[in-house]
């Protein structure tokens, strides 16, 4: 793959384009202090440290298991945590989706409180952040790893299965700047969020593991 970076690599699988399933591990340098950990596509895992790529590879043969799936497997992601004093904060679907143009289709309206509790723990994982409210629910947008932008989206339990997620996932693609894409990850076992942001048009195009400073 040569010298590239995880922006470089993650905008090319947002295009499409995606590292060879060869079977390999790439490691690149973490984009930033904050971040750290493993993305997986199809055959082929990017581990995103700074600690030596010699240790990262001496630790995956030494993980049991099959070694198309020991980058996100427990052994070795636990070896990883060791290592970096981090902690796994899960294990995500990573999905993409295009921008769209034209406004959202739902109301929105920006919160301005930095305090607000949404925005705290926002800040925490991404920069730029903007949250906004509609009635019944929240979405958060801000650049998360590598600079990407990344949406989350929260539902109250009152106003679920009205499609409401959806329209909340939907409405992260219209306010992106023009050209760009934008990332979420899903907990494979929340089902309803997995269709929620699929049927938004978001694209599944691996797995992802971030090791996170501190709690998560």
């Amino acid at each position: 793959m040569g010298v590239r970076g995880l922006a470089e690599i993650l905008a090319d699988a947002a295009g499409g384009v995606f590292p060879p399933p060869d079977g390999t591990v790439t490691v690149v340098p973490q984009p930033s202090p904050r971040e750290a950990g493993v993305v997986s596509f199809a055959a082929h895992a990017v581990v995103f440290t700074d600690e030596d790529p010699d240790w990262v590879h001496a630790a995956l043969a030494a993980a049991p298991g099959d070694p198309l799936s020991v980058p996100l497997c427990p052994p070795f992601l636990t070896a990883f945590t060791e290592r970096t004093g981090r902690t796994v904060n899960n294990i995500d679907l990573l999905t993409v989706a295009d921008r769209l143009p034209g406004p959202p289709p739902l109301p929105l309206t920006p919160v301005e409180d930095r305090e607000h509790p949404r925005v705290v723990r926002a800040l925490r994982y991404r920069e730029d952040v903007r949250v906004y409210e509609t009635d019944g629910g929240v979405l958060i947008l801000g650049r998360g790893v590598a600079g990407r932008w990344e949406s989350a989206v929260e539902v109250d339990p009152r106003t679920r299965a009205r499609g409401l997620g959806r329209a909340l996932a939907t409405a992260a693609r219209h306010l992106l700047p023009e050209g760009d894409a934008v990332w979420a990850q899903q907990a494979p076992g929340n089902a309803p969020s997995v269709r929620a942001f699929q049927a938004a048009g978001y694209r599944p195009v691996g797995a992802e593991a971030l090791l996170v400073l501190g709690q998560p």
